[in-house]
């Protein structure tokens, strides 16, 4: 007896295509708009194209660029940091203050660093081990850290750093246009990168945003891992603010006030959400040069301050308004129905049973 074997069932994906999942994504979009933005600006600023416009724009991102790479990962956790700026400020004066009593600025910068350091565990381990929430937490400490950088040099400022220092921030990389202080970012970035993306403790973050309690119970050391991201913000940013301080050659309390707006403004921009569990590095960094050179363009056009803030602002809320536009076209595209995976099949079983 001959059997009819069954038509294999196929069924509807939840997935959309590799390309969509390529292409109609925030991070996608984010740098399709800053390459139309530079191009717009080649075209159409007057000057954008200059010899020193490159330098320039890379060296006021390059604070943000380096302080949005733990931000990254903070704000994946679900969690946020804004005591950075803060901590940039601490930073410069004690660079300042330790530089003006005679130690050197190597000796300094690594004190400096080392103050960001206790700065980025003071704020891990209120949030990790201690519990609070990482939003009054850092609220605190903005105002902890800031009062302690103008008490500790009040309203004046520190300028005798000496020529070679300030050229180091300054300098180019060769006869290139690209500032000196990209190669340590550079490698920060890649450094990042891996961590995130391809490392279980980059898993491990994604899974803390997600749901903190199930990361938990499948073997990721939630406090601890809050922990690191802290103390990795604390200690890049101070190293930002050892840049600012050596670039301007001025050490003030009030150095970098408002930077922890601008950093989570590109963060958000470039893709993370602020509810934690997504976002890659590619879209955030995209997003760091896309706020630049808006500024920049805007700057060169002798566009005010406060219009810059106004177009910036209405980016970032785009951009939480994004997700849900690709949602809907990518709910209105077509899904492509897939065969039924190999294995046994009951209704072709049950026939062969008969015969």
């Amino acid at each position: 007896m001959t059997t009819t074997e069954a038509p294999a069932r196929t069924y509807a994906t939840y997935s959309a295509p590799l390309w969509q999942r390529l292409l109609l994504t925030r991070e996608t979009a984010v740098i399709a708009l800053t390459a139309a933005v530079i191009l717009y600006s080649l075209a159409n600023v007057p000057n954008f194209d200059g010899p020193l416009t490159l330098k320039f724009l890379l060296q006021d991102v390059a604070p943000i660029l380096l302080i949005a790479l733990p931000m990254t990962l903070v704000i994946i956790t679900g969690e946020i940091d804004l005591s950075v700026a803060s901590i940039m400020g601490l930073s410069s004066v004690l660079l300042g203050v330790l530089h003006e009593n005679g130690m050197s600025v190597p000796a300094a910068a690594l004190l400096a660093l080392l103050a960001g350091l206790a700065c980025g565990a003071l704020n891990g381990f209120l949030i990790a081990y201690v519990g609070l929430p990482s939003l009054a937490v850092t609220i605190g400490t903005l105002a902890l850290f800031r009062g302690i950088a103008v008490g500790l040099l009040g309203t004046k400022a520190v300028t005798d750093f000496t020529e070679k220092w300030a050229d180091l921030a300054t300098d180019t990389i060769g006869e290139s246009r690209i500032p000196l202080v990209m190669i340590p970012f550079a490698v920060l970035a890649i450094g990042f990168v891996v961590l995130l993306h391809f490392s279980t403790f980059g898993r491990g973050v994604y899974d803390i945003g997600l749901n903190s309690e199930a990361a938990h119970f499948t073997g990721v050391d939630v406090a601890r891992t809050k922990m690191v991201l802290f103390l990795l913000s604390g200690v890049v940013s101070a190293f930002a603010g050892i840049y600012f301080t050596l670039r301007f050659g001025s050490a003030r309390g009030d150095n970098a006030t408002g930077y922890e707006l601008q950093v989570i403004a590109a963060v958000l921009l470039g893709g993370v959400s602020i509810f934690g569990g997504r976002g890659r590095l590619h879209g955030v960094l995209a997003g760091v040069v896309l706020i630049g050179v808006i500024s920049s363009a805007l700057r060169l056009e002798s566009v005010t301050v406060n219009v810059t803030n106004i177009i910036v602002g209405l980016l970032l809320v785009a951009s939480v308004i994004l997700p849900n536009v690709l949602g809907w076209a990518g709910s209105r595209l077509p899904r492509k129905a897939q065969a039924a995976p190999p294995g046994p099949r009951p209704d072709k079983d049950a026939a062969s049973a008969a015969v």
